[in-house]
């Protein structure tokens, strides 16, 4: 892969310019995705739902990786630091509608904490067996302890080393999730919305599988099937997100992984498989890049990246919702400013990603406990949610082209084990949501 991202420029005009070129073609292509609009494609008894989160990636994506004009390598890597931003900025303002609906939720807390028994029954249960049959080796054990996101990237490149082949399974599905992940729990989530199988609040309970752009997808499209309950839903998913990333981190280290280990053998005796195979997945990863996301690199390049997501966040709320407020410049002050210091906190506590401490601080801005609380929730209650994270997926898009090369190398197995397991691990954790809420 070519290593040449916004980090390896100067912090002076270069980075600048790299920035700003990003920054309005995701404006661009998010203004284009808002006029386009909301529209469902019926299936039998159920429906895809392709909404302006959706249409941004996919345009995004086609301008990444089309060969008329070709997006520049160095603009596809930003790209993927200011996504990182951009859904910093949404979780805050997620956050800042969780706060004042504190009290009315307490009835899902059984639901959200059962989450994780849903996710591990989702992966090691039900996707670990297909990732064996299917000859994956070893590197079906990374593929399907968990859906495999930052924090699992990192422990098991530090577990077991980075030319292993549980962390080339881990690799290749964070890889497959940063790419399509969004955009196909989006669709899941919309196709069993509409089909009324499941209570669309235990759909938003289970949204919450880990990954900020997947809860951000899945969430999105169930508040299009089912707007008269869209913040429920929104509250939902991302209280159920939070608590994900705080025990799910650990169900996944001490429960999930060992549990996938012990099955790993009892698998291969049943498929008659070599415990000890290095399959052509392992190989093909073991020789690609696995350095996560860049980050950005100095004050400047930070505060302006910043101020243009804030920028294009606004712009594409007042284009979808068609919604003004006095407010709203003040509002996205605030989620800016909020960003802004979970990022720095993120730099102060590795441990905690930026995005926990947005959520986080959100709610506790706008809980109804605090005095000043409702009052910044008035500031923000304009800037409407899926609007101010559709540039953030834009980004999404547009990065899309420094991975195509290395998704080629991984093969079909890796892809059918990565959609199993998005997919039985949001299915198992909706279903038990769905047990919860109606008893």
């Amino acid at each position: 892969m070519n290593k040449a991202n916004v980090a390896s420029h100067p912090p002076g005009l270069s980075g600048v310019k790299l920035i700003l070129a990003a920054s309005v073609l995701a404006l661009v292509l998010s203004i284009i995705a808002q006029l386009i609009g909301t529209y469902k494609i019926k299936l039998g008894t159920s429906a895809i739902v392709l909404f302006p989160i959706i249409w941004v990636v996919l345009i995004a994506g086609f301008v990444s990786i089309q060969r008329f004009k070709p997006l520049s390598q160095p603009i596809q890597d930003v790209s993927m630091s200011l996504m990182m931003i951009g859904i910093t900025i949404f979780l805050t303002r997620l956050g800042m509608l969780i706060g004042p609906s504190l009290g009315e939720i307490k009835q899902a807390g059984a639901a959200i904490m059962l989450q994780e028994v849903g996710h591990v029954f989702g992966t090691v249960i039900l996707a670990l067996p297909i990732g064996v049959a299917l000859g994956l080796g070893r590197a079906a054990i990374g593929a399907t302890f968990s859906i495999d996101r930052e924090p699992q990237l990192g422990y098991m490149l530090e577990r077991f080393g980075g030319d292993s082949p549980e962390y080339s399974g881990t690799f290749a599905v964070w890889l497959l999730g940063s790419v399509f992940g969004a955009l196909y729990v989006s669709l899941l989530a919309g196709v069993l919305a509409s089909t009324g199988i499941f209570n669309p609040l235990a759909l938003a309970l289970g949204a919450g599988v880990g990954s900020a752009s997947m809860m951000a997808g899945a969430a999105a499209a169930l508040s299009v099937v089912h707007p008269e309950i869209k913040d429920q839903i929104f509250v939902l998913a991302g209280l159920s997100n939070l608590v994900t990333n705080i025990v799910g981190i650990y169900a996944g280290y001490y429960i999930a992984l060992p549990l996938a280990q012990r099955l790993y053998a009892f698998w291969c005796k049943v498929f008659r498989r070599d415990p000890e195979l290095v399959s052509n997945v392992a190989e093909a990863s073991a020789n690609l890049e696995k350095t996560p996301p860049i980050q950005l690199k100095g004050l400047l390049q930070a505060t302006l990246a910043l101020v243009a997501l804030g920028i294009a966040a606004l712009i594409a709320n007042w284009v979808g919702p068609k919604s003004y407020a006095s407010t709203d410049i003040l509002g996205m002050v605030i989620l800016c400013a909020v960003t802004a210091l979970s990022l720095a906190l993120r730099r102060l506590i590795p441990q905690v990603p930026a995005v926990i401490w947005a959520l986080s601080i959100g709610v506790v801005l706008t809980t109804s406990y605090l005095p000043f609380g409702p009052v910044i929730a008035r500031w923000v209650s304009h800037l409407d949610l899926i609007s101010v994270g559709v540039p953030a997926l834009g980004f999404v898009g547009l990065s899309l082209g420094r991975d195509v090369a290395l998704l080629r190398k991984l093969g079909w197995r890796v892809v059918v084990v990565a959609l199993v397991t998005y997919t039985t691990t949001y299915v198992a954790a909706a279903a038990i949501a769905q047990f919860v809420i109606e008893r």
